[in-house]
């Protein structure tokens, strides 16, 4: 479909390190709030992109119109704008480190699945939720698909093209509870479904989800029935859901090398201790622990064959997250973390699938050796900066008193700083969950994975 736009493309090339990527960004979704549509739609943005680099700098162009013609005009505008940014900036990196020549084709077989399929599956799925649940103050059922195509050919000054060709696509259906507590305050409890996938791989049927959305409506009325956690610095168990946002925001952001040249903290921890010898973070490309990973890549929007980049090692930082730019400027390799959302959006070093792994301890075990703390289960959102400082919503969890789980615990947020944080880790669970339901936001929105264990440390937890 694609492949047509890339005839005899390798011509028009000028001749100096050149990129071009064709992309198509397919989304779907449909959304009912207490059993009214809110949401039925379908988009398509799709259009073509050219870098090309110069003297230490990248010219780059785009545009919507894919015929022959325009992609001609955008890879010279982009081969200007590098001439042009070039005189200006002087070389101050050199040339960027070689492509391995080689093709690689990850694309799955596109679905065009029909718009009235996710309406119908949220309104079936809503109409359950209504029947079963008559006390709920609200409730909403919320279908979104997102499959990214692109098409990529690169090439240094007269040396091999690289092209790649993927299809990486998602679906997540989001399901949101509601009920009045005692005192008739609103309590709330949402749960993605899915991941990695088109839609009706994922979902053959509502009714496969019934015992998932009965689980959910269990623990929101813990929830309801349940408390505020006593505000302090608590011994608390993070669960897999918080353990990954916290690899996500709190470390993920601080090692990407344009935020590390920018003046991130971890500029300064390179080789040195920031977490517990318990603790190992890696940020996965296509595979972990010889499963599959939850945003899979293979090549970079670079051209670059992507690989895991091993971030903590037994508690050391060992490494930074590169594109092509970054890692000739620090004297690393580039390990494939340059991703574009867009067409029209240049790649920046982004996350993959970033999580904690494993560790030797059962679950039961982290609980049973807490006296006085809390289980954190679920995150709804957060943010955190480049000094690892991070605060994050917990919207599901439990006292833990005598190494045992207690009642539920209400909305509340946990805060610190990761690199002291991490630390405090004395111990790891041996399981591994992945959630691939978020979209990391750094200046252009983007598909990412996170994940991890359990893990026991200490931290700052917010009370009424």
């Amino acid at each position: 479909m694609l492949d047509e736009l890339f005839m005899n493309r390798r011509a028009d090339f000028p001749a100096k390190p050149t990129e071009l990527r064709v992309q198509r960004n397919t989304t779907r979704n449909a959304a009912l709030i207490s059993g009214n549509l809110v949401s039925n739609a379908k988009a398509v943005a799709s259009g073509v992109s050219a870098r090309v680099y110069d003297r230490g700098v990248y010219g780059f162009a785009s545009g919507a119109d894919m015929s022959d013609e325009s992609v001609k005009k955008i890879l010279a505008a982009a081969a200007d704008n590098a001439v042009f940014l070039g005189s200006r900036a002087g070389n101050s990196v050199g040339d960027l480190p070689p492509l391995a020549p080689g093709n690689e084709k990850t694309a799955k077989i596109d679905t065009d699945v029909p718009q009235k399929l996710l309406l119908d599956f949220a309104k079936e799925l809503d109409e359950y939720i209504a029947g079963k649940y008559k006390n709920l103050s609200g409730r909403s059922v919320a279908v979104n698909c997102l499959d990214m195509e692109k098409l990529f050919m690169s090439n240094d000054a007269g040396g091999p093209v690289r092209m790649s060709h993927s299809l990486v696509p998602r679906a997540i259906i989001g399901v949101n509870l509601t009920v009045n507590d005692a005192d008739g305050a609103p309590v709330s409890l949402g749960m993605p479904y899915g991941g990695y996938g088109f839609f009706t791989d994922l979902f053959r049927q509502p009714s496969q989800l019934y015992k998932d959305i009965d689980d959910q409506f269990e623990k929101l009325m813990q929830k309801a029935e349940g408390v505020y956690p006593e505000a302090g610095y608590k011994k608390v168990i993070l669960g897999p859901d918080m353990a990954g946002i916290l690899a996500h925001e709190a470390i993920g952001h601080t090692v990407e090398a344009d935020l590390v040249l920018g003046g991130s903290v971890a500029r300064n921890y390179m080789n040195k201790p920031i977490a517990s010898e318990l603790v190992t973070l890696v940020d996965f490309a296509h595979t972990a622990l010889g499963g599959p990973v939850p945003v899979p890549v293979v090549v970079d929007d670079e051209g670059i064959e992507a690989k895991d980049a091993v971030i903590i090692e037994n508690g050391i930082l060992r490494s930074y997250m590169h594109n092509r730019f970054s890692a000739k400027k620090m004297g690393y390799e580039p390990t494939g973390n340059a991703r574009a959302f867009q067409f029209s959006d240049e790649p920046l070093i982004r996350m993959r699938n970033t999580a904690v792994l494993p560790g030797k301890s059962k679950l039961a075990d982290l609980i049973a050796s807490v006296d006085d703390g809390y289980y954190l289960v679920r995150t709804g959102n957060g943010q955190a900066d480049t000094t690892s400082e991070f605060m994050f919503s917990v919207t599901f969890g439990y006292e833990i008193k005598n190494g045992k789980l207690g009642r539920a615990i209400k909305d509340t947020t946990i805060s610190g700083v990761a690199f002291d944080m991490l630390k405090t880790v004395d111990m790891v669970s041996d399981d591994m969950v992945w959630s691939g339901s978020g979209m990391c936001g750094k200046k252009q929105p983007i598909p990412t994975g996170m994940g991890g264990p359990a893990i026991k440390c200490m931290i700052n937890i917010g009370g009424r």
